[in-house]
């Protein structure tokens, strides 16, 4: 490995100028900088991790901490670590995976530790109970999800009441009243997930205002759930001719258990999904659906983070606002004979 000595002699200066180039500290020539930069660059010289950690106070490294639960959709999270990964690493930062369901412990374990600069957390629940400590340390976090109270918090976020709203409109304009909603699995709502509760409140706001019955049912996912689910929300609402479905691993079989009871789509029932776009777009049904933006939401959050640590980031909650797209799954509701 190439040593900063090394760096030194090549460009024809001393050590301590290297380190003056690297770190900032001090004011170098325009000639002399360019000088060092191209040693560095032609030698492939990487400073020492450690060594610039303690000369600087900062590892360059920020935690996410991101549960991995088996009631939680992966590929989304992973969607959005990865985002969080590059951006990122443009800013000059890498990043640390804590995937544990440790709650408080992990954000003591950064703080108290020095493992990194700053922390991003996801899978926030309304009331987190990782927030009191946020609150009370001077390290640097977002969080990706919003929480009931956000006082003292930067939050990024799909809006996610809009997003429901904007579900429960569409059907509405197509002339459904009758209404079902396929949520997450149990667990999510006993939590107090903000992303689905929010997605809930929304739904029953906005179909309250427009007049449409709306029932939910939470669904684990997966074909012999899906058909207990289904089955219960036809023996209630016999005259539900509209669905909006807020879980991945529930879209499929609630296809093909549709298709099973002579139910065309979007003919006689309407789906609309809350889900990644690729999950829409391969469905044996092109699903008309509000796409999550993982990875804008990933960009956002690195990019409030980073400015938090160069000194001029501020609280803020950041809600993108949702975008509804119109595929094969929703038509006009039928007509009652």
């Amino acid at each position: 490995m190439v040593t900063l000595a090394e760096v030194a002699q090549h460009a024809g200066v001393s050590a301590s100028t290297v380190s003056y180039v690297l770190s900032g500290k001090r004011s170098i020539s325009t000639t002399t900088r360019q000088r060092v930069e191209q040693s560095i660059r032609e030698l492939g010289y990487h400073p020492n991790a450690g060594a610039r950690a303690l000369a600087s106070s900062r590892s360059n490294i920020i935690a996410l901490m991101i549960p991995l639960r088996t009631d939680i959709y992966v590929p989304v999270m992973m969607e959005i670590a990865i985002a969080v990964a590059t951006t990122a690493r443009t800013h000059g930062y890498d990043v640390l995976l804590l995937t544990g369901e440790e709650g408080p412990d992990a954000v003591r374990r950064v703080t108290g530790s020095g493992l990194a600069d700053a922390m991003i957390l996801m899978d926030v629940e309304l009331d987190d109970e990782r927030l009191p400590l946020l609150r009370s340390t001077d390290q640097p976090s977002v969080l990706i999800g919003l929480p009931a109270d956000t006082s003292g918090l930067t939050c990024v976020d799909l809006d996610f009441a809009a997003t429901g709203a904007l579900c429960a409109e569409h059907l509405a304009m197509l002339g459904h009243r009758d209404i079902a909603v396929i949520g997450e699995a149990p667990a999510v709502y006993e939590r107090h997930t903000g992303f689905a509760e929010r997605t809930l409140d929304g739904l029953r706001y906005r179909a309250k205002e427009l007049g449409l019955r709306l029932l939910h049912r939470p669904c684990e996912g997966g074909y012999d759930a899906m058909a207990l689910t289904l089955a219960r929300v036809l023996d209630e609402r016999p005259g539900t001719t509209g669905f909006v479905v807020q879980n991945e691993s529930a879209v499929e079989p609630l296809l093909a258990l549709l298709r099973q009871q002579g139910r065309a789509v979007p003919e006689d029932v309407s789906v609309v999904a809350v889900c990644p776009d690729q999950v829409a777009v391969q469905a044996s049904v092109r699903l008309t659906s509000v796409a999550i933006p993982a990875q804008e939401m990933g960009r956002h959050a690195v990019e409030r983070l980073v400015a938090k640590l160069e000194g001029h980031g501020s609280d803020e909650v950041v809600l993108i606002a949702p975008e509804l797209t119109v595929r094969a799954s929703t038509g006009p509701a039928p007509t009652v004979s």
